[in-house]
């Protein structure tokens, strides 16, 4: 491991199609490839034939990783169903944990997970990629210089066609839109604002009519007293896909996105009139895997917190899930944070 500057730091790698960027993630760090997995034997094969990965470090069943001591990262990219348990088979088994979002799709796996995570006193990291994201992590440094002032009002949205999806496990109808993609536009939100109190939404289904869920929704909530947001979902939209964002604050307005070069930041004169727009360049890196094993690595090798632990995910998880409610129930639902 890197702790001394000498040992590479090892990671093994679950689910290899989306998975393959979080390998990528590792070979940026300098992490050795321990291994990989995939049930599916193509798959499989397509990712150790690109990394020169040789063939016994290829498995085909996450739980021959399990007994392997010499492992620092497990990165999990499986899909949302699977990830309470292979996460905590890993957790107890001792390996630090990196599992992609959401944390999980329902709020007993979510506990599942964080009662894993503080008994087997592994580390864990859900990735809740946007935190990574150039575009946002330049709205986060403003907001926290205070260059915009209090926030009053915030929104984003999750905007991604699912039409080509509607066949794959993203149609499970316990896989809500909400929970499973615009867990990003949640997640974006709480770091940038906060916790939401109250959640009010609404839901259309008009574009995927084969899966059961709504294919959009826009729900309103509040913060803080004279603080509240707004998130737009849309898995049926016939768009590019987008994450646009926009934060109004007492002193200034932010507009970014994870797909744009640009981002706009106005600011207001002493007199409390906007100036002429800055326009401030942005590198595009809507899924830094890089930045997000970097964090998580230097976490483990310093043993310091990790900022995305479970009971973060989780928190995510419950604001999503509370959209879904009111939704579906047309009533106002207060998010339940006691993890």
């Amino acid at each position: 491991m890197q702790a001394n500057g000498t040992e590479k730091l090892k990671s093994a790698h679950i689910g290899l199609k989306f998975g393959m960027s979080h390998i990528e993630g590792a070979l940026a760090y300098g992490a050795e490839i321990a291994a990989i997995c995939d049930s599916n034997r193509e798959n499989l094969d397509f990712a150790g034939e690109r990394y020169g990965i040789p063939e016994e470090k290829r498995y085909t069943d996450y739980r021959d990783i399990l007994g392997s001591n010499d492992i620092d990262i497990v990165t999990v990219a499986v899909p949302d169903q699977q990830h309470a348990r292979i996460s905590c088979e890993l957790l107890y088994a001792g390996k630090n944990v990196l599992c992609e979002k959401p944390l999980a799709l329902k709020r007993e796996d979510c506990e599942e997970i964080i009662r894993a995570e503080r008994e087997s006193g592994s580390k864990f990291m859900v990735g809740q990629i946007c935190r990574f994201t150039p575009a946002f992590e330049k709205a986060k440094q403003l907001i926290d210089e205070g260059v915009i002032g209090e926030i009053y009002f915030a929104e984003s949205e999750y905007a991604h066609d699912y039409m080509y999806l509607v066949d794959t496990w993203r149609a499970d109808p316990d896989r809500h839109g909400v929970i499973g993609g615009g867990c990003h536009a949640v997640d974006l939100l709480r770091w940038l604002v906060g916790d939401p109190k109250e959640v009010f939404a609404y839901g259309m289904h008009k574009l995927l009519p084969t899966v059961a869920y709504d294919d959009a929704t826009i729900a309103v909530m509040k913060f803080d007293e004279n603080v509240a947001g707004k998130i737009f979902v849309s898995t049926g939209c016939k768009r590019d896909y987008t994450m646009r964002t926009l934060i109004y604050g007492t002193k200034g307005t932010i507009i970014c996105d994870n797909t744009s070069p640009t981002m706009t930041l106005f600011t207001a004169g002493e007199d409390g009139m906007a100036h002429e727009p800055e326009i401030i360049d942005i590198t595009v890196n809507n899924h830094n895997a890089a930045r997000e094993f970097e964090v998580f690595a230097d976490s483990i090798i310093n043993n310091t917190p990790v900022a995305t632990d479970a009971v973060e995910g989780a928190k995510t998880v419950e604001v999503c899930r509370a959209i879904v409610e009111s939704s579906a129930s047309g009533r106002i639902v207060t998010p339940d944070y006691d993890f």
